[in-house]
């Protein structure tokens, strides 16, 4: 993790600008200390059984921001997706993902940080500094900082979930479709009852994760 070159303290006198949702004290305060470009990062999908992982990173402009960021988790489908639009037409916007077959080859963990980092190349802007939720950041070219829960406390990176969560349900509703048994579209790959009930009676199909348990064990715990 590459520290920033200073810490930055929240001001009495800074102004906050504020969405309905979440604020932008950080972004601001990350302004204040020099930052230029400051974009918020995360992934969606390290814990399902099939399907990619993804990431977004975005770069807010603060002077025009989504009403109503939060974390992905906490919205509606419906709201999402508004507000998915909403970012992509306002912010600056790099998505990337990895696969199935090379979270099976590098593990989750390096897959997740492998995945943040092509979402940073993909911006079309150089970041010089970045949040990025949980506490596990990948190795970047910029000043770095990991916030626990950061998708419910910075709207860069509530940004950062929104988009993620979208494009990745979104595809997993394509291999729904494809693979209509398995129940992509309303599970999202995650290990409901009923996929697990398939996976034990059909085995899986060619975008289960084959290193995740149950898969790895051949379903013998099903």
């Amino acid at each position: 993790m590459t520290p920033m070159t200073a810490p930055i303290r929240p001001s009495k006198t800074a102004g906050l600008a504020k969405t309905s949702g979440l604020g932008l004290e950080r972004e601001l305060l990350a302004k204040a200390a020099g930052y230029s470009c400051i974009a918020g990062l995360d992934e969606v999908g390290r814990g399902p059984l099939a399907g990619p992982v993804v990431s977004a990173a975005v770069v807010l402009d603060l002077d025009n921001v989504p009403q109503g960021l939060a974390d992905s988790k906490a919205l509606s489908a419906q709201r999402r997706e508004g507000l998915f639009a909403h970012i992509l037409a306002t912010a600056k916007v790099g998505i990337a993902s990895v696969s199935h077959a090379e979270i099976d080859t590098i593990n989750i963990r390096q897959a997740s940080l492998l995945a943040m980092c092509r979402a940073m190349a993909a911006l079309p802007c150089t970041p010089d500094m970045a949040f990025v939720d949980g506490n596990d950041p990948p190795h970047l070219p910029c000043a770095t900082e990991a916030v626990v829960k950061g998708d419910s406390r910075i709207a860069s990176i509530a940004a950062a979930s929104i988009v993620a969560k979208v494009v990745r349900d979104r595809m997993m509703a394509r291999l729904g479709a494809a693979y209509p048994a398995y129940g992509f579209a309303s599970n999202a790959g995650y290990s409901t009852k009923t996929h697990l009930q398939v996976l034990a009676s059909d085995g899986p199909c060619p975008f289960h994760r084959l290193s995740f348990s149950p898969l790895r064990q051949g379903l013998l715990d099903l």
